[in-house]
């Protein structure tokens, strides 16, 4: 099953959820570039052009071809009241035949960390996938120690299931980091290896469209 061929967009009760636009480029690469100190920690090193015009055409090239393709789900963080771009969130790795699977991943800017815009987007962006997309599973991993990205995904619904050895290039290193899910019909409980004893100041990224 491809995604839906008409535009995408997703609305919560403050934001759009929508593919990049070319027209994104400087909101996306001023933002990206503010917020270079918090996010570096949780993300894969940015290549020498990361910020350039030519990297963004490409990858609104790929987003529109993964929507068309049925193989990703990239969106913006669109917020209503000032049309402002706050983050971005992407269902990856869309997988079918037996699987009807998606990897999630996320990052806000610094600015717009900690005012609840992520759960919105985490929220809408599940629900489209087990309703419009007909997945059966969405997973995300997070650094250990991103308390508060593991919180995020306890309180949208995610389940912990593990660890997995170096499971990423974060920051030039290999890092191993924690599996979480969330089932279309899931009837687990809280898992006692997952729960979280306090918080910590940042957001996790795991696959997203940067």
């Amino acid at each position: 099953m491809q995604l839906l061929k008409r535009k995408v967009a997703i609305e919560t009760e403050r934001l759009t959820l929508r593919p990049p636009l070319h027209a994104d480029f400087r909101s996306w690469a001023t933002l990206r570039s503010d917020s270079i100190e918090y996010l570096s920690p949780w993300e894969p090193s940015w290549a020498s052009d990361h910020l350039s015009r030519k990297a963004f055409t490409n990858r609104v090239y790929w987003a529109n071809r993964s929507v068309s393709g049925g193989t990703a789900l990239p969106l913006f963080l669109i917020r209503r009241n000032d049309n402002m771009l706050i983050g971005a969130i992407t269902l990856d790795n869309i997988r079918r035949g037996p699987s009807q699977a998606g990897t999630l991943g996320y990052w806000t800017g610094e600015p717009f960390c900690r005012r609840g815009y992520m759960r919105e987007a985490i929220e809408a962006t599940v629900h489209y996938a087990f309703t419009r997309l007909d997945l059966s599973r969405v997973e995300a991993a997070c650094l250990p120690e991103n308390i508060a990205s593991r919180g995020l995904l306890e309180k949208t619904g995610f389940k912990y299931e593990g660890v997995a050895q170096s499971y990423l290039q974060i920051d030039g290193r290999w890092r191993t980091h924690v599996l979480y899910a969330q089932l279309r019909s899931d009837r687990r409980g809280k898992t006692a290896a997952g729960e979280l004893g306090e918080k910590a100041r940042h957001f996790c990224l795991t696959f997203e469209f940067r």
